[in-house]
């Protein structure tokens, strides 16, 4: 009786540090996301990542670029490029693209170029809380993380902090960063063509580059502006201001 009296104790014990801890990361993640509605993040996950991946393979010289801007300051171009480009339905979803991601999934069985179905929402989370990588552990967290993402922030905050955090170009992260890195101006300056192009570098920018694109990054770019045009240019955008409004229905 007394070691079966010991292990119920114990096993009591640990259910309670466990609903601690459980409620502990509930509040804390709330917390840190509320928080960067209303404060600018100074540097995000994947930046420190790359950082320390730097440093423990011996570079200590490595240094990102990273500058950021409001979404005012920011060509409306740019904006539509990347909404055009990676997620058509972000004024109307809540964190998931469901349509997407079955398409996704019946592409990716008989296909080997694997296609992604992550929305600007899950980008957000994955690139500002989360590391490089994938794992169950990872992919829980990136839901998790975006459900608090469109539950506490407007779509502008959400599409503001992805154009300010993406890497856009090798160590390069944002808009204003790959603005005047690779063509020598502002972002609020950019053309469609350029914000195609940086749109169309998005999913490998160590690979592809904007400043001098390949026959491949060149006629996504075109593909991207024909997207843009067929959405309705910027006047899409209203889509994303007018679901942040209180009668918007979120």
């Amino acid at each position: 009786m007394g070691l079966r009296a010991a292990w119920t104790r114990l096993r009591t014990r640990w259910r309670r540090y466990l609903v601690y801890a459980l409620l502990i990361f509930l509040a804390g993640t709330t917390l840190q996301v509320l928080l960067l509605r209303f404060v600018d993040p100074w540097t995000s996950a994947v930046m420190l990542g790359d950082r320390l991946d730097a440093m423990l393979g011996g570079d200590f010289k490595y240094s990102n670029r990273y500058d950021w801007v409001d979404l005012e300051d920011i060509s409306p171009q740019a904006a539509i490029a990347v909404i055009a480009s990676e997620d058509q339905q972000f004024p109307f979803h809540a964190g998931f693209d469901f349509k997407s991601i079955r398409e996704a999934v019946r592409h990716n069985a008989h296909s080997k170029r694997v296609r992604g179905a992550s929305t600007i929402s899950q980008q957000v989370a994955k690139n500002l809380f989360l590391w490089r990588g994938r794992s169950w552990v990872r992919k829980g967290l990136e839901v998790w993380y975006t459900l608090l993402i469109e539950w506490l922030w407007p779509k502008e905050r959400i599409l503001e902090t992805y154009l300010n955090i993406a890497e856009m170009s090798t160590a390069t992260f944002g808009v204003e960063a790959a603005a005047q890195k690779l063509f020598h101006k502002p972002a609020r300056k950019l053309t469609r063509r350029q914000a195609a192009l940086l749109a169309a570098v998005l999913p490998n920018p160590k690979r592809f580059h904007a400043e001098a694109p390949s026959r491949y990054v060149s006629q996504r770019a075109d593909f991207i502006q024909r997207q843009m045009r067929a959405l309705g240019g910027e006047s899409y955008l209203n889509q994303v201001k007018d679901d942040d409004e209180p009668d918007a229905g979120r």
